[in-house]
């Protein structure tokens, strides 16, 4: 069943009026008629099963039948803060990053960063990647929109997250030291509820002095598996791993203790 993030003032007692390009997607992409049944959501953690009773011009008016109980968010708010890629890696990482259940993604403008990102055509990429992360959030029927934010430095980076319950750096030389055991440890460590911000390098990875900042604030360095993962895998598996140990092995351990 399709999902449509709606603003909140757009929500009534018992209806939903949708408009703009969700409006004109249930009217010429999926040719809905009218009882066909919607999913609206309103980026504040309720969703809605909703039924269409009319199109009224370029809107679509649907009424609101009962409230989803099913959470498909992290039990854990994780936020990705990506050194920047070359070409459109960005958009893979917001994509796929966003079904893995990523709570934000943040730009990081690293040493080693070969793409930049001028401040003049940053509103426009912007737009361009809360339009993914929305389409990525109804296809995985998520309950909120990732944040993406602009693109910051390593000072502002330090200084925004002193804000974090955990964190951590994905380092490559722990991988290759075959040191696998600090972010199951940091795991481990954390509780639903907690925040953790992740700090992912560009192609080139993280320089060391980076890396020695990053500690210095409090960041754990963490190798992701045995294996040297490309910059656009490395948020994925990493999320991936968030999502095993909180979601499918914790439910797991609970059932086999019935």
């Amino acid at each position: 069943m399709r999902r449509y993030f709606v603003p909140v003032n757009h929500f009534h007692e018992s209806s939903v009026r949708i408009t703009g390009e969700d409006a004109k997607h249930i009217q010429r992409v999926m040719r809905m008629n009218v009882s066909d049944q919607i999913i609206c959501a309103n980026n504040r953690g309720d969703a809605f099963l909703c039924d269409i009773q009319e199109f009224k011009g370029e809107d679509v008016h649907v009424r609101i039948q009962s409230r989803l109980e099913h959470n498909p968010e992290l039990p854990v708010r994780v936020t990705i803060v990506q050194g920047i890629p070359k070409g459109d890696k960005f958009d893979t990482i917001v994509q796929k990053g966003t079904e893995c259940g990523a709570a934000a993604f943040i730009p990081f403008r690293a040493e080693r960063s070969v793409s930049v990102w001028h401040e003049n055509r940053w509103a426009k990429k912007q737009r361009r990647l809360e339009k993914i992360a929305k389409a990525a959030a109804e296809q995985s029927h998520r309950l909120f929109i990732p944040d993406v934010a602009r693109p910051i430095t390593l000072h502002e980076l330090l200084e925004f997250s002193e804000s974090f319950t955990y964190k951590a750096v994905a380092y490559e030389e722990k991988a290759k030291e075959g040191d696998h055991s600090e972010f199951p440890s940091l795991l481990n460590q954390m509780k639903p509820g907690n925040s953790l911000m992740a700090v992912i390098g560009p192609e080139g990875g993280l320089s060391p002095d980076e890396v020695g900042q990053l500690r210095q604030a409090g960041f754990r360095s963490c190798g992701l598996g045995p294996r040297i993962l490309r910059t656009e895998t490395a948020a994925l598996y990493l999320l991936s791993v968030v999502s095993y140990h909180f979601e499918l092995s914790a439910n797991a351990s609970s059932g086999s203790r019935l």
